[in-house]
């Protein structure tokens, strides 16, 4: 039995230390040097060193002088974070979806767009669409007492062209430069 016993524990105490300690501490270590930014979060900060949020979650931000981003499932919170898990026939998803496009609603700007109205597969898309955005643009530049155009070039600004995909907006990168104008 001690044949069999002593080389099987020994075996899964080296495959621990190795799995489990050595090599998470070498993939973090080659993060940390290759890219320290993403490895801490993409964290975005103001002028003061204060956390804004991360580049990679979606924030809320409400009233007519913010760009919105999509819904959330998870109300934007890191720890729910998931889809809302409604199938397209639940009745329950076209009642809010129904509900969110009565209020996203604006007279003279055409249908919401459809990026508006549904979550991401996590609740925490921090990419919108420039369709979005742009669909967007006419109550914040009214709020802001703004050109279009110039608000337009802001867009463009931050426009992202991924390797993969059709181009997006990150809402919170949008909003911080959109609150740098002031």
């Amino acid at each position: 039995m001690s044949n069999y016993l002593r080389p099987a524990l020994s075996l899964m105490v080296l495959m621990t230390l190795i799995t489990g300690v050595a090599y998470p501490m070498v993939v973090t270590g080659i993060a940390q040097f290759a890219f320290p930014d993403q490895a801490n979060g993409s964290l975005v900060r103001d002028a003061d060193g204060k956390v804004r949020g991360s580049l990679l979650l979606a924030e809320d931000f409400t009233g007519d002088s913010w760009f919105h981003p999509r819904p959330s499932a998870g109300a934007f919170a890191t720890v729910s974070s998931s889809a809302s898990n409604l199938a397209p026939s639940n009745p329950a998803l076209a009642a809010r979806i129904n509900a969110d496009a009565a209020k996203l609603q604006a007279s003279g700007q055409g249908p919401v767009p459809l990026a508006m109205l549904t979550t991401s597969g996590s609740g925490l898309d921090p990419h919108l669409p420039p369709a979005a955005i742009a669909w967007q643009l006419p109550r914040v530049a009214a709020a802001r007492h703004l050109p279009e155009e110039k608000l337009q070039a802001l867009v463009q600004a931050h426009t992202e062209s991924p390797l993969v995909g059709p181009p997006v907006v990150n809402v919170l990168a949008l909003n911080l430069a959109l609150d740098g104008l002031r």
